[in-house]
């Protein structure tokens, strides 16, 4: 099962990708996470390890298994039975803005009714995030 939400932004890519893999400060910008601390120093990178905190789910461990600065990361949680692939994909716009596409994908037998359970709270907190990574990359919070 996978849901995501798209938005664009009036920031250059570079800018929005800034904001965005500076994951340790995510929670300065959306209220659907508490903390992520990194499990590991240096820049985002294929293999950084991070853990987050969030309203009304487990705390998770994610791994990136893909990232091509400036552009896209992609970061799993989880095993076979269940398993959750987080994408940010970032597309510069005509004119200097940015098209972001935020995904999440819930795999596996137990996932897959993970997924269904919290449909609800999973379309709210993408859309929250992509509205808060809006005003953080243009400038509206701080």
């Amino acid at each position: 099962m996978e849901q995501s939400a798209t938005i664009d932004i009036t920031a250059p890519v570079e800018r929005v990708w800034a904001v965005l893999s500076d994951v340790e400060r995510w929670s300065e910008w959306t209220d659907t996470v508490r903390w992520v601390r990194r499990l590991d120093d240096g820049p985002l990178r294929t293999g950084s390890c991070a853990k987050i905190s969030q309203p009304k789910i487990p705390t998770v461990d994610y791994v990136v298994t893909e990232l091509e600065p400036g552009t896209s990361f992609t970061w799993v949680s989880g095993g076979a039975a269940a398993r959750t692939t987080a994408r940010h994909v970032l597309e510069p716009l005509p004119g200097g803005g940015t098209h972001v596409t935020l995904s999440i994908e819930q795999t596996g037998w137990l996932g897959s009714l993970v997924g269904r359970l919290y449909r609800g709270i999973t379309d709210r907190y993408l859309a929250t995030e992509a509205a808060g990574l809006k005003a953080r990359s243009e400038g509206l919070t701080s």
